[in-house]
């Protein structure tokens, strides 16, 4: 049986977190043994091991210093998903047989840190294209598709904090610090949907999502329709969402911030449409495949990568507001505010959705450990 040591030493969660849990489930349902290695500080991983048997084991570690002195010191598979150090990942290279994950794609983006890797995977080919562009031999040749895993927790949805807080950062520190004595305005409101249409974005606030780049152009387009509504699930640094903010301030009080939701489940039901941010740094875009799995079609830019996520039946691509000043997304939610029916993607999209369920996934891991069975 192939055993991978399976790295992702990020301190918050992201889709890269999420991505990481449902691949190691996947791996060891393909029959590899799997030792995950993970930041002590996220809880996400928790349950990992529960029904796997032997398969999985969780190691903490706070660093790539202390992942060195826990990995093997007979040659061994490494799959890191997390960002590694090029001095790191030199150091892996020289002792192990080492593979990984290229989460972002290469737009913009220098792809050096990946050439002492053996192999390179990515989630979308979009990705793939930009990381042969970039001149990368060593890639996977398909896309390791993500799965729609909404399992997280039961917990309510109330309002929470919208900001991560960063304990590098003095302002971070001590806006934590007077949350924590004052509390935050509305905290722990629980969340019930108003009338009108719901649109919502489930992510965290981080800059590959370009949401202020995609709201300086479309705020003032939804402000001009009242029955209009703007949810947003997720937290960020205080400049982002800081700048969420002014952005969205035409919509005034119809835009609402709820902060990082662990229960996701909860939520896309309760909107009409999840919108994503601008396409060219995202990688695939889980929260659209999410979504589209608890019935909740997706309003996404019609570009890479969502042309792999968003399908007829499974939502309405809109042509890029920067280039059309948002007149193509204005006539898509007219047409839904004048009763376009709203397609569910579970019945409408069934057999696209099939790529992304762990069935598939288990299908792709196959694959893979054959590759990694395969380096030298």
């Amino acid at each position: 049986m192939i055993h991978i040591h399976h790295v992702n030493l990020q301190q918050i969660v992201g889709g890269g977190e999420i991505y990481t849990r449902a691949l190691t489930r996947a791996l060891a349902d393909a029959g590899a043994g799997v030792t995950l290695y993970v930041h002590p500080a996220v809880r996400l991983w928790d349950e990992l091991e529960d029904g796997r048997g032997a398969r999985v084991r969780l190691i903490r570690v706070e660093n790539e210093f202390r992942l060195l002195e826990q990995l093997p010191r007979e040659r061994a598979l490494v799959l890191t998903q997390s960002p590694v150090s090029p001095q790191g990942v030199e150091h892996l290279a020289a002792r192990h047989r080492v593979a990984g994950f290229a989460h972002m794609p290469m737009y913009q983006r220098s792809a050096e840190g990946l050439r002492a890797y053996h192999l390179v995977f990515t989630v979308s080919r979009y990705c793939i294209d930009l990381l042969r562009l970039a001149g990368l031999r060593q890639v996977y040749p398909e896309p390791v598709y993500g799965t729609a895993d909404v399992a997280r927790g039961n917990e309510p949805v109330l309002r929470r904090s919208p900001y991560i807080i960063d304990p590098r950062k003095f302002r971070d520190v001590l806006f934590g610090g007077y949350r924590a004595v004052f509390g935050m305005p509305g905290a722990n409101e629980p969340y019930l949907r108003r009338p009108g249409l719901t649109l919502g974005l489930v992510s965290l606030i981080s800059p590959i999502k370009q949401f202020l780049a995609l709201f300086g152009i479309l705020a003032p387009v939804l402000a001009q329709r009242a029955a209009v509504n703007l949810e947003i699930f997720g937290s960020g640094g205080y400049d982002l969402v800081r700048d969420l903010r002014r952005a969205l301030s035409p919509l005034g009080a119809r835009a609402r911030f709820w902060g990082y939701q662990s229960n996701v489940g909860a939520v896309y039901p309760q909107l009409d449409y999840l919108m994503t941010g601008l396409p060219e740094k995202e990688a695939l875009g889980l929260n659209a495949l999410e979504a589209q799995a608890c019935g909740t079609p997706v309003l996404a830019p019609d570009a890479p990568p969502f042309t792999e996520t968003v399908v007829q039946g499974s939502g309405f691509r809109y042509r890029d507001p920067r280039q059309d000043g948002g007149r193509h997304f204005a006539e898509i939610l007219d047409a839904i505010l004048a009763g376009r029916p709203r397609p569910d993607p579970r019945v409408a999209a069934k057999d696209h959705l099939a790529q992304f369920t762990h069935a598939a996934l288990v299908e792709r891991a196959r694959g893979m450990i054959k590759a990694l069975s395969d380096l030298k």
